[in-house]
């Protein structure tokens, strides 16, 4: 199955954003701590390579904690400040301000010897719908500033928010890019929700996302669920459906239930704390 999804609205926000791109001092990009690599749109790193770079690991308290300290060295040694965070208990928020202030010191500097004092960074926050932007702006403004909803492409336009005197953000639209490099990109998305699912096949997704987890984590779902995760990945799904009481009107196992509430037990964390992808 092809996991693709582009709506025509991106194609207008990816051009505002190579124009809005030239007012700002930092390019903060969220990624989904779970899948760094398949979440980071590399679209962002044309239209940003002249700017200072943020990333934010965000859902971290979803992911494995080694694999969060892992992909934050490795952004380090690729010249671009990390952060590991939390939008929704604020984790991490304050290590940000810091972190925004730290990778436009050098532009503050000049701005101060020109005479401009007091002018605020100018941060674009940018990522892929449902990645968790409004909510991270408004855990970091302190007020709810920025719409924010749980299914991808609430943010249809830009707004800038001024969060002190120090800092105004540019909130951008979710845009992803319109041709995935290989599939298990497209994949990783539907995972965490970042495609409309009722464009999707749950039942090949859960078979797909039972598959990582039983190489990533062995033992994970046999403990989870308590079944035999040695046989197939439809046998173990159907392991799932007999656990959760997935049953048909007919009495038989409705995988496709248990397939939806598979996925939503991984994308809420009740599997625990996953990494999908490690650097």
């Amino acid at each position: 199955m092809q996991y693709q999804w582009y709506p025509g609205h991106m194609t207008k926000a990816k051009r505002q954003m190579q124009e809005d791109i030239k007012l700002v001092d930092v390019v903060i990009e969220l990624v989904d701590a779970r899948i760094p690599v398949s979440s980071h749109n590399p679209d962002i790193d044309e239209m940003g390579k002249n700017k200072s770079r943020l990333v934010l690991l965000n859902k971290a308290d979803l992911a494995d904690e080694a694999a969060n300290r892992a992909w934050c060295e490795y952004y380090k040694k690729q010249g671009m400040y990390a952060v590991r965070l939390d939008s929704r208990s604020r984790t991490g928020m304050k290590e940000v301000q810091a972190v925004i202030q730290e990778a436009c010191r050098e532009k503050i500097e000049r701005n101060r010897r020109r005479g401009i004092l007091n002018r605020p960074v100018r941060a674009m926050v940018a990522g892929i719908p449902n990645v968790g932007k409004s909510t991270f702006i408004n855990s970091f403004a302190g007020k709810a500033c920025a719409k924010t909803g749980n299914k991808p492409g609430v943010t249809k336009g830009k707004q800038w928010i001024r969060l002190n005197k120090n800092v105004e953000l540019l909130d951008t639209p979710g845009i992803l890019w319109p041709k995935f490099e290989d599939e298990l990109t497209g994949l990783h998305l539907a995972f965490i929700g970042s495609m409309k699912d009722e464009n999707l096949n749950m039942d090949e997704m859960a078979l797909a996302l039972i598959g990582e987890l039983v190489n990533r984590y062995p033992g994970l779902l046999a403990e989870r669920y308590q079944l035999d995760e040695s046989g197939e990945g439809a046998a173990v799904l159907g392991q799932i459906a007999q656990n959760r009481n997935c049953l048909k009107k007919g009495g038989g196992l409705d995988d496709t239930k248990a397939a939806v509430l598979f996925i939503d037990d991984f994308r809420s964390g009740k599997l625990g704390r996953i990494t999908i992808e490690t650097p």
